[in-house]
């Protein structure tokens, strides 16, 4: 786990051990099965606040920490970006240095979704309380726990799996499970048009980190990429930031789509997920996400689950 100034953060995927993030998974399972016999997480984070932080706007990332926390017995504090102008000139509302500063005060840990992976380090840096990375434009790791529980439940391990990705390779969701994969022992392909492959930085830390002879593979064919996977995984064409290139992105991506040709190069039992927002009959079908292969719903509710265990790792409420 990521220290700083005596304190644990969640920035990347691999601020977790492999023993810490089966910790999570394990207590993650246990808060759920905990909340569906008896509706309550009871007080474990009783007084507890949590800071969140939205610089880009989230069904999920909201509901699940705020709901999260007060399942937990603590309080949770939405702040827009009309409430908090975290500074990109000179003469904007707030510093990060400063926000992180005066949040640290008042607040036991700050969750950020931002534009720039910068902002959540320059967080980090400048806080004397946990920072969880919500999501930034270089990783999304609490989505990626998530996924890593809903993989876990489906088929029974992790070890061993092959993960498929197809569609833009270059984004958060990929950087963080291709991390996540082969620090975990799972082999990773990535299907994408040559011009969006995963930032060779984060590749080469996969490789470098990599057990139990876990293996990337990166092609421009998308059958390639999700044949013979336990899992086929893709993500929108246009995320926030990305809408002036839509027509150009809708066309580039269209033979990566996951229909139901290509989930026939999977195994007959492989699972699809999506980590929603989906836009039907583009990057997926309606036909795939929709039937029985999906585990979307499911992935979704996992956020909840992860991200209270998460929360009660940074806070050493489990050790």
């Amino acid at each position: 786990m990521s220290k700083q100034n005596n304190k644990n953060d969640f920035i990347s995927i691999t601020d977790l051990s492999v023993k810490e993030t089966w910790q999570i998974l394990f207590f993650a399972k246990k808060l759920k099965e905990e909340l569906k016999k008896t509706g309550s997480n009871k007080t474990i984070l009783q007084n507890k606040t949590l800071a969140m932080i939205f610089e880009k706007p989230s069904l999920r990332t909201r509901i699940s920490f705020e709901a999260g926390m007060t399942q937990l017995g603590g309080h949770a504090i939405y702040l827009s970006p009309n409430d908090i102008g975290i500074r990109k000139t000179e003469w904007e509302r707030e510093s990060v240095s400063d926000t992180a500063k005066v949040v640290s005060t008042m607040t036991d840990m700050i969750m950020a979704r931002t534009y720039s992976h910068d902002t959540i380090k320059k967080l980090a840096l400048s806080s004397d309380i946990p920072v969880i990375n919500g999501l930034s434009d270089l990783e999304h790791p609490c989505q990626i726990l998530a996924d890593l529980m809903t993989i876990w439940e489906t088929k029974g391990k992790l070890k061993g799996l092959t993960i498929g990705y197809v569609g833009d390779g270059e984004n958060n969701v990929t950087h963080s499970l291709v991390l996540a994969s082969t620090m975990l022992g799972m082999n990773f392909k990535c299907g994408s048009p040559n011009k969006f492959w995963m930032k060779k930085e984060i590749v080469d830390k996969a490789i470098k980190i990599a057990k139990n002879n876990s293996y990337i593979k990166q092609t421009i064919d998308p059958e390639e990429a999700v044949k013979e996977t336990d899992v086929v995984i893709t993500d929108t064409w246009i995320s926030m930031g990305d809408e002036e290139e839509k027509i150009k992105r809708v066309q580039i991506f269209q033979p990566y789509q996951v229909n139901k040709k290509l989930m026939h190069y999977a195994k007959k039992d492989a699972i699809f997920m999506h980590c929603l927002p989906a836009y039907r009959n583009h990057e997926v079908t309606s036909e795939v996400i929709d039937g029985p292969q999906s585990v979307v719903l499911q992935e979704a509710e996992n956020r909840l689950h992860v991200q209270k265990a998460l929360m009660c790792y940074l806070l050493k409420v489990i050790k």
